[in-house]
């Protein structure tokens, strides 16, 4: 088992992170955000330029970790545009893309996009997607389905997974502009980073966010290593740690900023809102602990101390 990635990914990874820059950086999020039917247009030409949508992550191992890279950078931006999503589609479906839904109260954050969506349940109850319904935050928006077959057991795992690298990605962004920030910043003549207490809320900010980077590379390894079940059951353990993680770090962020932290002038403001869909949909830290508990009932989960 080798939980990292290999070195293209790596720097597919780099470039990536490069070319979202060059395009805009942080601006692309502000232009979609007032104008959201122009997310296509402002970001495919930057993936189709970096072969994104050439990328088989169902297939091949390279390209599952190429996958992996390219969707931690989208989160370093925040990028305005379903990239995990568009790489977790469903083979033998004519669609774009693919997002696991809660059954019950079906919602994506898609708003503004024109692409053929399928959707999947836990359960693996696959649909397509027939009706986007009205605009909410953060581009999500409910979602009118028409039901096709129970064939999706084998989609989940990698529709859970992909997002929660975006997620990763939209951490690290945060403890980088917050430790920025804390350099920077000065109270009683001394940077605030010098300050125990800060440095105390940063290193548990620091401890939950790796702890989800070493989450993200074994259910990456389990798609290509474990059965379906098993390997739902590790992007569900992976899913529950980010969104947990996000809580704390977020938190953390937020207070070491102090109120500007909160304000559209902070690039903070921006990532902590649009990180919201992918923190509670399709659903967010006590449905995901419930679920992953009622699927491990008594066995628990299977890995190196099982």
């Amino acid at each position: 088992m080798i939980l990292d990635l290999n070195d293209d990914a790596k720097e597919y990874g780099r470039q990536a992170l490069k070319a979202f820059e060059a395009a805009g950086g942080d601006q692309l999020l502000v232009q979609a955000d007032a104008k959201p039917d122009t997310r296509a247009g402002l970001i495919t030409p930057v993936l189709e330029s970096l072969g994104v949508f050439e990328l088989e992550p169902r297939s091949d191992a390279d390209s599952l970790e190429a996958a992996a890279a390219v969707c931690r950078s989208a989160g370093y931006w925040a990028l305005p545009y379903p990239v995990a999503e568009r790489l977790a589609r469903s083979e033998g479906l004519d669609v774009d893309g693919l997002v696991v839904v809660d059954a019950d109260v079906p919602e994506a954050a898609l708003q503004g996009l024109d692409n053929r969506w399928a959707a999947v349940t836990l359960d693996g109850e696959r649909s397509t997607v027939a009706k986007l319904g009205g605009s909410g935050p953060a581009f999500a928006t409910a979602l009118e389905l028409s039901a096709v077959d129970s064939a999706g057991a084998g989609d989940v795992a990698l529709a859970l997974t992909l997002p929660s690298w975006t997620l990763l990605g939209m951490l690290d962004r945060a403890i980088d502009l917050t430790v920025a920030h804390v350099s920077l910043r000065k109270q009683f003549g001394q940077p605030l980073s010098s300050f125990q207490g800060v440095q105390f809320q940063l290193t548990d900010a620091e401890v939950e966010r790796s702890g989800v980077d070493i989450l993200a590379k074994y259910a990456l390894w389990s798609l290509g290593a474990n059965p379906a079940d098993e390997a739902i059951n590790d992007a569900l353990a992976l899913r529950l740690a980010a969104v947990e993680a996000a809580e704390v770090v977020f938190r953390v962020c937020h207070q070491l900023h102090g109120a500007v932290g909160f304000c559209d002038e902070t690039v903070l403001s921006w990532l902590s809102r649009y990180s919201q869909p992918l923190r509670r949909l399709p659903f967010g830290v006590s449905k995901t602990r419930d679920t992953l508990t009622a699927r491990l009932g008594r066995h628990g989960l299977t890995g190196l101390f099982s």
